[in-house]
């Protein structure tokens, strides 16, 4: 039996042992003057007061604690119980001990523990190049595309190579990929000491001088400068559902959009009206959601990129200005294109994304200007709607994180006027205590006010990074709580006790068996990738094509049946695509919190 078998049994029977009581930890481990909040679920009633932590080593208990918060019952869990002790911060390997109830998996208490974390998830985005892969080590989609939807150019090519592929599907989108490039370039320059080089600009192995996410920005706004040729003109995604035909390597992708197979994909250029959604047509009013990002990134992108390729930094430096006209002259939504399933990217919102690039292109210029129109962008949308909400459509509130609000904190302060800072501090505020406040109503042992719907680790991740971002503008540490609690949800603080981020840590519990085409092809896995995260049972029953089933050998179906909270699921199965494949945006939107906890761990030795 390989040894990949038997971590994988090894990991399903460290699940099920006991058949009574679980603890719930963070497996990555604590930083030392991080809150640290584990969760007991247990089977049977029980009435938990006090709790020891005890030294992995040794044997020995180091720490009693009697801060126990009764939070009730959670579906098949009798009792469940929040265990504090974030002020035990002696660095060591650990195990939390109830007496006659459970024992944690072990732990560790240091400031190295987010080390290199961040580098490790840009493994999953140079999985997901296209044009060249360096996974693969070949080349895919050298012939895309073809021109649908602009007035006088249908039909025609379009060399749009490059970019990365959004999921296990191949398909292409501006609205996933600016957003991560944005998240990428924010958690460079924001925390640059926490990446390193050792791949080249291509992804192969070699450090080239230029930190790996540098490499990976760049990559991306090679491929977004493409999907604007020209002012004015701008594509919205490349391919479409048409791709989800069966599993498949990119280099070997089968899909006939009417040129033949692999000979050639479309390109929908961004005409401000609805397009294709299945049988009907999707909810485009305009089109600044996009035309938005496409600003700031290229004003954040030429600043970034000036020291390493000065004259593309330029280049698209010229292009923010022209992009933002785009979106001022065309407002609304831009949505994205199905041909056989309904399912699409249903963006409704499109004044953050217009606020963030004026934000950016305040930060190039300087013109005072800009501060004005992104504060009066912003204050149409003062909250993200999904914070503290029950739903939302599939990506209807995207990016799920306004970065437009920290950036226009940032310029009023830089200019004197704390007042606005304050006003759109308030904002910021409002919308986690909105998420709070909904972990509250709801009972949520683990403190998790995220609503269910497709992506929720995206969004546990964009609140965490808002959470992080408040304490940053302000000091106030009144929500550390929470972002601990989300942080931890990632990496095995959740029902299901499994870490949400592929093969981190390399020694606890992960998916196993994510939604991928490298797993299906039996080519290897998506490492690093964050996976979709729990979905609403309504939701996973209602969707095309995903089941329980799994051919992958030693891995059981449904392992989680008895952790499943009840509202919501999550499986780690390959044909689950709602809960279990990874997401490029998703992955790349995780560098910044781990690269500020990386930092913040420096600032603790």
């Amino acid at each position: 039996m390989n040894r990949f078998a038997i971590f994988i049994i090894v990991a399903f029977v460290s699940l099920v042992s006991r058949a009574e009581a679980w603890i719930r930890i963070n497996q990555l481990g604590y930083l030392p003057r991080a809150t640290k909040v584990a969760v007991l679920m247990s089977q049977e009633e029980s009435k938990v007061t006090s709790f020891q932590i005890v030294n992995a080593a040794t044997g020995k208990a180091v720490y009693k604690s009697k801060a126990v918060v009764a939070t009730g019952s959670l579906q098949h869990m009798k009792s469940t119980y929040r265990l504090n002790f974030s002020d035990f911060k002696v660095p060591g390997d650990y195990y939390i001990q109830v007496a006659g109830t459970a024992q944690s998996p072990k732990f560790t208490i240091g400031a190295h523990v987010y080390d290199g974390t961040a580098d490790f998830v840009l493994t999953y985005m140079r999985q997901q190049r296209c044009g060249f892969n360096p996974f693969l080590c070949d080349s895919c989609h050298q012939k895309d595309g073809y021109i649908r939807y602009h007035p006088t150019k249908e039909g025609q090519f379009i060399d749009v190579r490059g970019g990365w592929h959004d999921a296990a599907d191949l398909l292409q989108y501006t609205t996933t990929s600016a957003n991560a490039i944005y998240q990428m370039m924010f958690a460079y320059m924001q925390n640059p000491s926490a990446f390193g080089d050792k791949h080249q600009a291509n992804g192969l192995d070699g450090a080239n001088g230029i930190p790996d996410i540098v490499d990976e920005i760049y990559w991306g706004l090679d491929w977004l400068d493409r999907m604007n040729p020209e002012p004015g003109e701008m594509y919205n995604q490349i391919a479409d559902d048409r791709d989800h035909i069966g599993t498949k390597l990119p280099p070997d992708d089968p899909a006939d959009y009417g040129m033949g197979a692999n000979n050639g994909r479309p390109v929908y250029f961004i005409n401000g009206k609805p397009q294709q959604r299945g049988q009907y047509m999707n909810a485009t009013m305009g089109a600044a959601s996009t035309a938005g990002k496409f600003a700031s990134d290229f004003a954040f992108g030429a600043r970034l990129l000036q020291p390493f390729y000065p004259e593309f930094a330029a280049k698209i430096g010229a292009k923010a200005s022209p992009a933002y006209q785009v979106g001022v002259d065309m407002p609304g939504n831009a949505q994205t294109v199905s041909v056989v399933s309904p399912y699409i990217y249903e963006e409704d919102n499109w004044v953050d994304d217009m606020e963030l690039g004026a934000a950016e292109l305040y930060w190039s210029t300087l013109d005072a200007k800009y501060i004005t129109q992104a504060m009066e962008y912003g204050r149409r949308e003062p909250i993200t709607p999904w914070m503290g909400a029950d739903s939302a459509r599939h990506y209807q509130w995207y990016p799920f994180l306004n970065m437009g609000h920290y950036q226009l904190v940032m310029a009023s302060r830089s200019t004197g006027n704390e007042r606005l800072a304050q006003e759109f501090i308030a904002n910021m505020r409002t919308g986690i205590q909105r998420t709070l406040d909904r972990a509250h109503s709801t009972g949520n042992p683990f403190l998790w006010g995220i609503p269910g719907i497709w992506c929720s680790n995206n969004l546990t991740t964009a609140m965490l990074t808002q959470c992080i971002l408040y304490r940053m503008l302000t000091g106030d540490r009144t929500y550390e709580e929470m972002e601990g609690a989300l942080r931890d949800w990632l990496f095995g603080c959740n029902p299901w006790g499994t870490s949400m981020v592929v093969e981190l840590p390399a020694t606890g519990v992960y998916p196993h068996a994510p939604h991928s085409n490298y797993v299906f092809q039996n080519r290897g896995m998506p490492t690093g990738g964050l996976v979709d995260g729990p979905v609403y049972a309504t939701i996973f029953n209602s969707l095309k094509g995903v089941n329980l089933t799994d051919d992958m050998p030693h891995v059981v179906a449904n392992a989680y049946e008895m952790f499943q909270p009840g509202d919501v699921v999550y499986h780690d199965v390959t044909h689950d695509y709602s809960t279990n494949e990874p997401t490029m945006d998703g992955t790349a939107s995780l560098t910044f919190p781990l690269s500020f906890y990386q930092v913040e761990g420096a600032s603790q030795r």
